[in-house]
C-alpha cells in the first residue's frame, strides 16, 4: 500500500478521532453556563450530553454497513460535511430544543465518520502494523478528551459557552480539504450489497426504546418504554439472522469469541467510565466553586494519561496477547473507581487528580489492545461493521453511564435547578453513581479475560 495514502489516511482518521471526544468533553465544561442562559433543570440538563450520544448510537451501525456498501470515504466526507454544519447550528441555537435537535444532527455526523474512519484505517494498514496507528487513533481520542476540558473552559469564560460550538469548524474545513487533495481511492468490499432499510428501523426504535425507557427513570411509563425497546432487540436480532444481507452479523457475536467477549468488555469500560467528566465538572464547579477553566484544568489528568500511554499500549498489543495488555487496564480502571467513590465535600484536589491519573492509565491499558482484538478477528468485507459495532458498544456505554446518572439525578435532585441547597444530595448522586461503575468494572475484568487468543484464532482470517 502507498506510503503517502498510508500516512493521509491517519492524519485524516486522527483529526476526526480528535474532533469528537472534544466536542463531548468541552460541552460538559459549558454545561452550568447552559443551564443558566436557558434556565433549564438538571434531569434536561444531562439531555443535552445524552441527546447527542443517542443520535450517534442510532446511527453507527446502519451508517458502517452502508460504507462497506457505497464506499467509506464517501461516507466519511459526508459525515464531516454534517458535524461541521450542525456545530455552526448549535452555535446559534435560541432555545433548548433547537439546541437539543441540532445536537442530534451533529451525533448523526459523527457516527457518519467514526463507523468509517477506524475501518479506512485498517483497510490500508496491513495487520502487523494495526495496533501501532489504532493506538496513535486512541491517543488522538484521548487527546480530544484532555484539551476538550481546558479549552472549552477558556472559551465558556471569556466568549460564552456558543463558542465552544465553534471550535470543530475549522479542523471540519482542514479535514474536507485534506480528503479531496489526498485521500485517493475508495473501499466498497460489500459492494452491490444490498441495504437492509427494515433492519436499520428495528434498530432504531430498539435503541431509542432502551435509552428513552432508561431517561424516564423512576417513573412507571420508563418500564414500558424499556420493555418496547427490549421486545425491537429481539425482533432485530431474529430479523438480522434471516435477512440475506443483514446491517449487523449477529452470527460473528455467535461465532467470533474473540469479537464478542471483546466489544462486551468495551460496553462494560464505557458505562462505568464515562459519566465521570460530568459527574465531576459539576462537583467542581459547585461545591468546590472552581471557574470553568480551573476545572477543566483539574479534568485533564485522566486523558492526558490516556494519551500518554495509548501508543505505546497498541504497540504492546502488536506483540502481546490483547486480553493480558487489555484486562491489566481494566483492572488499573477498577481500582481507580473504588478509590473514586470516597469523594465527599472535603476531598482535597490532589486526590481527585491522583484518582483521575490512576483511571487514565487504565484506560488506555484497556482501549487500543481491545479495538485492536476486535478489528483484527473479522474479514475485511466486515470492517464497516466491526468499526460501527466498536462505536456502537462506545456510545451505548456512553448512554448508559449517562442513564444511571440521570436515574440518579431524578431520585435524590429531582427536576429542579443544582443550587446550594441540593449540594449534600449532589454528593450523595456522585458517590452511589461510582459504587455502580466500580461493580460494573470489575464484572469487565471477567469479560475481558473470557474472550480467548486473538492470534491463534484470526490469523487464516486476514
Amino acid at each position: 500500500m502507498d506510503i503517502a495514502l498510508k500516512k493521509s489516511a491517519l492524519v485524516i482518521v486522527t483529526l476526526n478521532s480528535f474532533i469528537t471526544p472534544f466536542m463531548i468533553s468541552s460541552v460538559n465544561i459549558a454545561l452550568p453556563a447552559i443551564e443558566k442562559d436557558f434556565q433549564v433543570d438538571a434531569v434536561l440538563l444531562s439531555w443535552i450530553a445524552t441527546a447527542y450520544l443517542l443520535a450517534v448510537a442510532v446511527a453507527l451501525v446502519p451508517f458502517g454497513r452502508i460504507a462497506d456498501i457505497y464506499g467509506r470515504k464517501r461516507i466519511f466526507t459526508c459525515g464531516i460535511i454534517l458535524f461541521t454544519v450542525s456545530s455552526i447550528l448549535c452555535a446559534v441555537a435560541v432555545s433548548t430544543s433547537m439546541l437539543l435537535f441540532f445536537r442530534a444532527l451533529q451525533g448523526v455526523g459523527n457516527a457518519m465518520g467514526f463507523a468509517t474512519g477506524m475501518a479506512i484505517l485498517v483497510t490500508v494498514y496491513p495487520p502487523q502494523e494495526r495496533g501501532k496507528v489504532l493506538g496513535i487513533n486512541v491517543a488522538a481520542v484521548y487527546l480530544g478528551l484532555c484539551a476538550g476540558p481546558f479549552i472549552g473552559g477558556i472559551m465558556t469564560r471569556y466568549f460564552t459557552w456558543r463558542s465552544v460550538f465553534l471550535i470543530p469548524v475549522p479542523i471540519g474545513l482542514l479535514i474536507l480539504f485534506l480528503i479531496f487533495r489526498r485521500l485517493k481511492g475508495e473501499w466498497a468490499d460489500a459492494r452491490g450489497e444490498t441495504f437492509d432499510f427494515l433492519g436499520a428501523a428495528i434498530y432504531a426504535g430498539a435503541i431509542m426504546g432502551i435509552i428513552f425507557g432508561v431517561s424516564l427513570l423512576p417513573a412507571i411509563t420508563s418500564l414500558w418504554v424499556f420493555l418496547a425497546g427490549i421486545i425491537c432487540l429481539i425482533a432485530f436480532i431474529k430479523w438480522e439472522l434471516k435477512v440475506k444481507n443483514p446491517i449487523l452479523q449477529i452470527t460473528l457475536f455467535k461465532t467470533n469469541r474473540v469479537f464478542a467477549f471483546s466489544n462486551l468488555a468495551a460496553l462494560i469500560s464505557y458505562s462505568a467510565t464515562f459519566a465521570l467528566s460530568f459527574l465531576l465538572s459539576l462537583y467542581l464547579q459547585y461545591v468546590k466553586a472552581l471557574s470553568p477553566h480551573t476545572a477543566g484544568l483539574v479534568l485533564v489528568a485522566q486523558p492526558l494519561f490516556m494519551a500518554l500511554f495509548s501508543p505505546f499500549a497498541g504497540r504492546v498489543s502488536d506483540r502481546i496477547e490483547p486480553r493480558i495488555v487489555a484486562t491489566f487496564g481494566m483492572i488499573i480502571t477498577f481500582i481507580g473507581l473504588v478509590l473514586m467513590s470516597f469523594v465527599g465535600e472535603r476531598t482535597s484536589l490532589g486526590y481527585i487528580i491522583g484518582c483521575l491519573i490512576l483511571l487514565g492509565s487504565g484506560l488506555a491499558f484497556f482501549s487500543s489492545p481491545n479495538t485492536n482484538a476486535i478489528m483484527s478477528s473479522v474479514e475485511k468485507r466486515f470492517f464497516g461493521i466491526a468499526s460501527g459495532t466498536v462505536g456502537t458498544m462506545r456510545t451505548l456505554g456512553m448512554m448508559f453511564s449517562m442513564g444511571v446518572v440521570t436515574v440518579l439525578f431524578s431520585i435524590f435532585i429531582g427536576r429542579i435547578q443544582i443550587t446550594q441547597e441540593q449540594y449534600p444530595l449532589l454528593i450523595k448522586s456522585i458517590t452511589v453513581a461510582f459504587i455502580v461503575f466500580s461493580l460494573l468494572c470489575f464484572a469487565g475484568i471477567f469479560m475481558s479475560m473470557a474472550r480467548g487468543k486473538l492470534r491463534a484464532d484470526s490469523h487464516h482470517m486476514l
